[in-house]
Formats: structure tokens, sequence, C-alpha cells
């Protein structure tokens, strides 16, 4: 019979007095204190974790959107491909979480949700940092977070910059397919409207990509991402409803009626606007 395996024996560092181990680069004390329920139910932990995790993923969606608007201003479209890539494969994962939370059942919901008072996923400021960044800016939105004026401070200089989605459009301006006019804004803040210029520059892409592989490609990775996106907002809708069903939300939505509400809307509606035209 073997010896038990001795990781020592190859050199494995197995002292960690004075020296920085695993526990301690990730501050695993402080990250895994972090879940304090508030009843004595069996399935809030889960609850908590879910959305804790989520939002470690959004932060991390938020590091490489930020990074992708930087490379497209600077015409370096093939970092900002890896990190548009990145984002969707975080979204593909944050959808994978939804299948966890399923395994909880509307009775094992009810026992804790009346100690989540008014507390609410659709007041995640970090989800709407991305929604912002990518370029739907619905200002009304800022509302649930004005006790917060860190916060708004952040969100608000999201808005004063140009989006994922405008950054795009001043490229294809620098590329000669659109009259700067048509790309600049006089105010970055509100959403940018669908518009038939710069669906006809996408057009130009889109039907001799061999001339415009970049752009092309930029196209394709912005429809990879807000695939993903609206997949993790269905998926949200249908979890709600199986959970919940037609009952309001706890912040005061509409609970699954609202969330059906933003399945409608775009991201990059010209970019989808074009399949029907091509």
């Amino acid at each position: 019979m073997s010896e038990p395996y001795n990781p020592a024996r190859e050199g494995a560092q197995m002292s960690f007095k004075g020296r920085m181990s695993y526990g301690d680069y990730l501050h695993l004390e402080k990250l895994l204190d972090a879940q304090e329920t508030l009843s004595s139910a069996h399935d809030e932990l889960l609850f908590i974790i879910q959305h804790q995790t989520s939002e470690l993923w959004m932060k991390l969606a938020i590091h490489e959107i930020e990074s992708a608007i930087a490379a497209i201003r600077e015409d370096r479209l093939q970092p900002a491909f890896k990190m548009l890539t990145r984002v969707a494969r975080i979204f593909e994962q944050l959808n994978s979480a939804w299948d966890v939370l399923r395994t909880m059942t509307p009775s094992e919901y009810t026992e804790f949700r009346g100690d989540l008072g008014q507390s609410s996923g659709f007041q995640s400021y970090q989800y709407r940092a991305i929604e912002y960044l990518a370029g739907n800016r619905n200002q009304a939105m800022l509302k649930p977070h004005a006790h917060r004026p860190e916060i708004i401070e952040q969100l608000e200089a999201i808005l004063s910059r140009p989006s994922l989605y405008d950054e795009a459009v001043l490229l294809l301006a620098r590329e000669g397919l659109l009259p700067e006019a048509d790309a600049q804004r006089d105010d970055w803040r509100a959403t940018r409207p669908g518009s038939e210029a710069v669906r006809q520059a996408w057009r130009e892409v889109y039907v001799a990509p061999e001339t415009h592989w970049e752009l092309y490609e930029l196209a394709e990775k912005l429809v990879d991402f807000e695939d993903y996106f609206r997949r993790w907002r269905f998926n949200h809708v249908t979890t709600v409803e199986r959970i919940i069903g037609l009952k309001r939300g706890t912040g005061g939505t509409g609970g699954v009626s609202y969330l059906r509400r933003m399945l409608e809307v775009e991201l990059f509606p010209d970019l989808w606007r074009l399949r029907t035209e091509l």
C-alpha cells in the first residue's frame, strides 16, 4: 500500500508563518464573514451567496467594459475584442447561477422574504453601471441611489463620458464610414437613439466584412455581449416567476411584469435592426 501523498516532498511550501498564504491574498476571512443571515431559514444563505457572487462577477464585467471602452477610443481593437469576449463569458457564468437559485421553492423563499425589507436586485448600482457603460442611460434609475452621494458621483461620471456603443459609433466616423456630426453628441448622458445613418454605416461593414474586418468583429462582439445579457435577463424573469409568481417585488416593482419590460430594452438597437435590412 502506497504512503499518503505528501506535497512537501515535491517542494510545496507548508509553513506560512510570516508569509502570504492563499487565504491572505484573497482576504478570505473578510469574504466568508460577509454572509450574515437575518433568519433561521435554511435557504437564506443560498440567496445571499447567489447575489454576492453575482455582484463580484459584475465588478469584473465593469472592469472589462471600462477597459474595452478605453481600448476602442485608442484604436486598440484586438485587446478590446478579448475584453468583450470575457464580458460575454461573465454573463454566461451569471446565467448558470440562476440554475442554483431555482432549487429554492416558493415556500422556502417565503420563510425569509419578509426579512429582506425593501431591498431588491433592481437597486444594484453595479448593474446600473453596466447598463450605463453599455449605453442604456435611463437617468430615472439614479433615484434608488440618491441616499448614497458617492455612488451617484460614480454613476454620473459614467454618464458624462461616451458609452461603449458611443465609442463604437465614433470609431465608424474615424474609419470614414459615418459623418462626424452623426457620431458626436452634445450630451452623452442620454441613450443614443437609433439612427439610419449609423445603420447605413454598419450595413457597409456587414456587406463587405473582408474590407472592414475589425469593425465587423467589433459589431459581432457587441451583439455577443448583448445576446448573453438578454439571456441573463430572461433567466432572471423565469426564476423570479418560478419562485414568487406574479407577486410584487420586495423593492416595490411589479416583479415579473417589471422584469418582462426590461426584456424589451436593447443595448445596441442599430445592430439588431440592421439584421432585418440585410
